[in-house]
């Protein structure tokens, strides 16, 4: 099963971005012998501004957005446990699902129609996040959840 994280803007160069790319590397190589991964992160930016507009980037950015199994990052969303997260992921590729995608929407939030999309609502906790650190810790939450998958002993209880 293919991952990806859709986020509307841009990291560049910074150090947020170089510990998403570090992340998401290590998720897909540990990942590989699982049927997980690769993990992608694809940034969009919609040519307007706008929940709409932000929405319609997010869904064009995937290859088949019917086919893949979404996951909005909501601020309303489920709190789920990092053993929580990895028992719905390997549950999703057990079921078949090609593509797991989730979703970071702009500073407003997400599109009521992605929200409708989305298989699942995950929030980070009752704090606010800057958009940069949210990346880094839902990738790392993805390598988290494929190491537990595969038994390595980087999750500690």
């Amino acid at each position: 099963m293919r991952i990806a994280i859709v986020a509307v803007g841009r990291l560049g160069r910074s150090p947020e971005a170089e510990l998403v790319r570090d992340y998401v590397t290590r998720a897909g190589a540990t990942g590989k012998q699982l049927g997980l991964g690769p993990v992608e992160v694809i940034e969009v930016e919609p040519r307007k501004p706008g929940k709409m507009a932000e929405g319609e980037a997010i869904l064009a950015a995937l290859d088949d957005p019917l086919q893949t199994c979404l996951v909005a990052c909501d601020e309303r969303g489920e709190h789920w446990t990092s053993r929580q997260l990895a028992e719905k992921v390997g549950k999703w590729r057990d079921q078949g699902d090609r593509r797991l995608a989730f979703l970071i929407g702009g500073p407003d939030g997400h599109a009521p129609f992605i929200l409708e999309e989305a298989r699942q609502h995950l929030a980070f906790g009752p704090q606010t996040w800057p958009h940069a650190l949210a990346r880094v810790m839902l990738a790392e939450q993805i390598y988290r959840a494929v190491t537990i998958l595969a038994g390595t002993p980087y999750h500690r209880n």
